[in-house]
């Protein structure tokens, strides 16, 4: 199954682990998987081949009935908090049901994370975007405004994606090319070097290249 490139995680915090060397590595521990194959989608029928997955088990009375029969054609009686699509090359080679460990997944040496990150709420310029204060003596009135914020005669309008104050956080945030420090697959543990987004326990989506 070298096909599966890419699994649902979730995040399990950071830590360090020594290099050969005795370097010190920050990493994040990721635990990917296991992931259940809910539907197979397939160049004929969709026009792309991919398998369905779901993540972390949700009781099937928290279903509504279309949701309890999608689940029950995969021959399940549970359902799934988190269900994601990931392409494969083959999805004859996966049975519906079937479930995906990290065994199953084709890690090479850099992969991309895929999560939310942390919502910080409403957040001034300073904060939000690394804006500068004005000064802090007594007489400025000018300490941590934005400015101007567009022009007075032409287009006598605020510019499209003008950086303003605004809520922060809370997006979809891809990193790309973080290494893979270790994999322990008896534990479904993946440690990669560097941070992902989001807070301990948020989902996360692993993309092999």
């Amino acid at each position: 199954m070298a096909g599966l490139r890419g699994m649902m995680g979730r995040k399990v915090g950071m830590t360090r682990v020594f290099a050969p060397d005795g370097q010190s590595i920050a990493v994040t521990v990721l635990e990917v998987g296991p992931c259940t194959v809910l539907q197979k989608k397939t160049v004929e029928r969709e026009g792309y081949n991919a398998l369905q997955l779901g993540f972390k088990p949700k009781r099937l009375s928290r279903l509504n009935l279309p949701e309890q029969g999608h689940v029950k054609k995969a021959g399940l009686d549970h359902g799934f908090y988190y269900i994601r699509e990931v392409k494969v090359d083959n999805p004859d080679d996966y049975e519906l049901g079937q479930e995906l460990t990290l065994k199953d997944l084709d890690i090479k040496q850099l992969i991309d994370v895929t999560g939310i990150s942390k919502g910080r709420g409403f957040a001034g310029t300073i904060k939000r975007w690394g804006f500068h204060r004005g000064k802090m003596a007594h007489g400025s009135k000018h300490h941590r405004t934005m400015g101007s914020t567009g022009q007075s005669a032409f287009p006598s309008k605020v510019i499209k994606g003008k950086r303003m104050p605004g809520r922060m956080g809370g997006e979809t945030v891809t990193v790309r090319n973080l290494m893979v420090v270790d994999i322990r697959p008896e534990e479904n543990l993946l440690l990669v070097k560097g941070a992902v987004p989001g807070a301990v326990n948020q989902m996360v989506c692993i993309r092999c290249k």
